[in-house]
């Protein structure tokens, strides 16, 4: 069975199912063009959604003739319909796609996903539990540090936005750019040990209501918004996208420390937006608007986001 696998740099656990696949027999294929050349791709079908969609979109279309797709699930904001159900969207707006799955890129569900996948692909139970037993380690989440909170020469920033987005050099390749012209060093969220940025969520209000998208986010502001290393936030989303928009602005409205937030949909290289926050940067702290401190509700995020969609 030829099996397209759409793992990228966003993957939570990013080696695990192309081992998996390749312990089950099946042939892996991967998207034949490049992430720039997928994005147009993607754009000129929906030329109205997210980037991070147009990517999928655009690598999906790329893979050639293949039984089965697998698509690694985003974390979803409140109310963030593509995240929810990206491969029941995409087959209802693009007519002749193959067979699309999303698959879990979370520890605690990555078996029960996986034995569905390999009875789809081998129908030997036998070989099923053997592949699931052989790469079980690449299912645990890795024992990442945090990375460095300082640069000589440089204003640490923390830059925050979803995963889907931050961890693709397509989409913000020009921003990494943009910042280092600034003479700003920054620490990406989607870079932070999930473990600790999880851990820290847990301080919101009710975390198991909570999206799972909103979860990441709230946890990596609480864990370095006290660091006294991180001088502002850069909050970044996809154009076009109400409610990653809404989750994050709700967040930053509730800082105390300089902040500016960014759309993205690939194809931009100016962010104006960085020179006014890189002045925030050096004013003196008396000088900037007072805050509230940071929301504790999930219930908050999610009216937001609500608010966003339904003016």
């Amino acid at each position: 069975m030829r099996v397209g696998l759409l793992e990228s740099r966003a993957a939570r656990l990013p080696t695990y199912w192309s081992a998996y696949l390749k312990e089950l027999g099946a042939e892996v294929v991967a998207p034949a063009l490049s992430d720039a050349e997928a994005l147009a791709l993607g754009r000129e079908s929906l030329p109205g959604e997210p980037a991070p969609v147009q990517l999928a979109l655009g690598r999906i279309l790329s893979l050639g003739r293949v039984d089965l797709v697998l698509l690694p699930q985003w974390a979803a904001v409140s109310g963030d319909a593509w995240s929810e159900a990206l491969p029941e969207l995409l087959s209802r707006r693009i007519s002749g796609l193959p067979t699309l799955l999303g698959v879990p890129d979370r520890p605690d569900l990555m078996e029960g996903a996986a034995a569905e996948v390999g009875m789809r692909v081998s129908q030997s139970a036998g070989r099923v539990r053997l592949a699931i037993e052989k790469v079980r380690p690449l299912g645990l989440d890795p024992r990442a540090e945090m990375p460095p909170l300082s640069r000589a020469s440089r204003r640490t920033v923390a830059v925050i936005g979803p995963r889907a987005l931050l961890g693709e050099d397509a989409l913000v390749g020009p921003l990494r750019d943009a910042l280092d012209a600034q003479e700003l060093y920054p620490v990406f969220s989607h870079e932070l040990p999930v473990p600790d940025v999880l851990k820290r969520a847990e301080r919101i209000e009710q975390p198991d209501r909570a999206a799972p998208g909103d979860l990441e986010l709230f946890g990596a502001l609480s864990l370095l918004s006290g660091k006294a290393a991180v001088r502002g936030f850069v909050f970044v989303v996809p154009a076009r996208d109400g409610s990653a928009a809404a989750a994050v602005n709700r967040l930053a409205a509730r800082l105390h420390k300089p902040f500016t937030v960014i759309t993205v949909d690939g194809t931009q290289t100016e962010f104006p937006e960085l020179k006014g926050f890189t002045a925030q940067l050096d004013a003196p702290a008396t000088s900037r608007p007072a805050a509230p401190e940071l929301p504790a509700s999930a219930a908050e995020v999610a009216a937001a986001a609500a608010a966003e969609r339904d003016p």
